[in-house]
């Protein structure tokens, strides 16, 4: 049996349904058929009040502190917000200012964002892959965004964006079993 690779994904929309955690779940459940996996979903929706009180790591209340361990020990993050004022959300920056500034070296990141419509595209380039450059993680090339004409209602209705979520993650999923592997092999020497 092989080993199953941790993916941990980022919602960091605040509302119930969300457009970008639809997106996400279909990230997943591709990711799911191409790979053994255990998944974690950290949906800012679900826990924004109670992380806002907290300004530093030792504030975070001790289920908050398991989600923010999970992203530091993921074979692959997946990070997606809705674009917001031509970024990502403030809760969604706030959660990643409390990962450990080491802990995603090398780590692929997988980016996703949902915004009104195409011209928000380029959060991806603009906004994300630099707050993931910081940590040094390894930002995939292909990221994917979703406009709400890609939506009926909060399911996925394009076929162009099911393509895309497609193409994100036959090229994301080699770059999980490798670092796996890397990991393994160093900490055999």
């Amino acid at each position: 049996m092989s080993k199953k690779h941790k993916i941990v994904a980022v919602s960091g929309s605040l509302q119930q349904p969300s457009r970008t955690l639809a997106l996400v779940q279909s990230l997943l459940s591709a990711l799911e058929a191409a790979l053994p996996v255990e998944i974690r979903v950290i949906d800012l929706g679900e826990i924004a009040g109670r992380l806002s009180g907290a300004l530093t790591r030792a504030q975070v209340p001790a289920d908050i502190d398991e989600h923010i361990r999970a992203i530091e020990t993921a074979d692959l993050v997946i990070a997606a917000s809705p674009v917001y004022r031509a970024s990502y959300t403030g809760f969604f920056k706030h959660l990643f200012d409390l990962v450990h500034h080491e802990a995603l070296i090398d780590v692929p990141v997988l980016l996703a964002a949902t915004g009104g419509s195409e011209r928000h595209a380029l959060v991806i380039d603009h906004q994300l892959r630099p707050l993931f450059s910081f940590f040094q993680a390894h930002t995939l090339p292909i990221g994917v965004y979703a406009s709400e004409s890609d939506f009926d209602r909060y399911e996925i209705a394009s076929d162009a964006l099911r393509a895309r979520i497609a193409l994100a993650v036959e090229r994301a999923a080699p770059y999980v079993g490798a670092r796996a592997e890397n990991v393994t092999a160093a900490l055999a020497v």
